[in-house]
């Protein structure tokens, strides 16, 4: 006899991050006036959160070098969270400056891939890190928590949970209100995320409210991942309109789980989301001109050719 599916989340929180973390990745610099368009489009489609850019030394990221003229250019829906990334004290000064009201830092499970990224060991990464959720804390900015590389290192390889469970526990306890759970380089699989999920919130007693999953597709198995992850108790989920980006410092990285993709798939299984899926296929056929390639969003690709 056949049985139903365990059971599932009757809504699901998606965070688009296609704004920062999808053009963050992209060759083609974006104009701010059309990035400001894209991230009203992805709001007006009824996305909870947008992750709109980051205040990183423009050196580091050109594409994200107009951080204050996109905040300061937002007309914001009171509905949508519009949080940005910042690396450091000067960075959260910056955003408070263009009225930022959510944050997020960034670490990483793997010692190599956090010099990679930010030229620091995981524990210093973390000791900046301090002073930046104490201000947040104190101006009422609400703080989420990225690990980059939970399932696997490009210089590392696999990396073993219990790093994970270190990372987070350590960031839950400075005051980081969320954590996403970042596969960096897209090498999951369902067992994993198993192991992953288990041990933070069996061992670590980390609320799976807190929690939040990040896939990239590289290899064809994020929705494999995000489905498990739901079965697990999961309800918030990351995702990049058309599947834009990667990641700068992950030699490989293909693109994030595309919106579009996800939506599909919560939608037909009768999860509630709150967002209108033709709005961020629009939304992604506004910014795909701009980009020089097409979104790789498979729901996408076949809503085009389907006009």
């Amino acid at each position: 006899m056949m049985t139903a599916l365990p059971a599932l989340p009757h809504a699901v929180r998606v965070v688009e991050v296609g704004p920062r973390d999808g053009l963050q990745n992209e060759k083609a610099l974006i104009p701010t006036l059309q990035k400001i368009q894209f991230i009203h489009m992805l709001a007006d489609a009824g996305l909870p959160v947008v992750e709109a850019t980051s205040f990183v030394s423009p050196r580091a990221i050109p594409q994200l070098s107009d951080a204050s003229e996109v905040m300061l250019g937002l007309t914001r829906r009171p509905s949508t969270s519009y949080p940005v990334l910042v690396p450091n004290v000067k960075g959260m000064e910056r955003a408070l400056a263009a009225g930022v009201r959510a944050i997020a830092v960034f670490t990483a499970a793997s010692e190599s891939f956090t010099r990679h990224n930010i030229n620091t060991t995981i524990a210093e990464s973390l000791a900046n890190f301090r002073p930046v959720v104490a201000l947040a804390r104190q101006e009422g900015v609400a703080v989420r928590g990225y690990i980059s590389t939970v399932f696997g290192c490009p210089y590392e390889g696999r990396v073993k949970p219990a790093r994970v469970l270190h990372v987070a526990q350590a960031l839950l306890e400075m005051g980081v209100e969320e954590l996403s759970l970042g596969d960096t380089i897209g090498v999951a699989t369902p067992n994993q995320v198993v192991d992953v999920i288990g041990l933070l919130v069996n061992d670590g007693a980390i609320p799976l409210a807190q929690l939040a999953v990040h896939f990239h597709d590289t290899r064809g198995t994020a929705l494999a991942n995000v489905l498990v992850a739901l079965q697990l108790g999961i309800s918030i989920v990351d995702s990049s309109a058309g599947g834009l980006g990667g990641c700068p410092y992950a030699p490989g990285a293909a693109g994030n789980l595309a919106t579009e993709d996800l939506l599909y798939m919560l939608h037909g299984m009768g999860i509630q989301t709150g967002v209108d899926l033709d709005k961020v296929v629009a939304a992604s056929r506004f910014i795909a001109p701009l980009l020089g390639h097409p979104p790789t969003s498979k729901y996408y690709q076949a809503a085009v050719s389907a006009d």
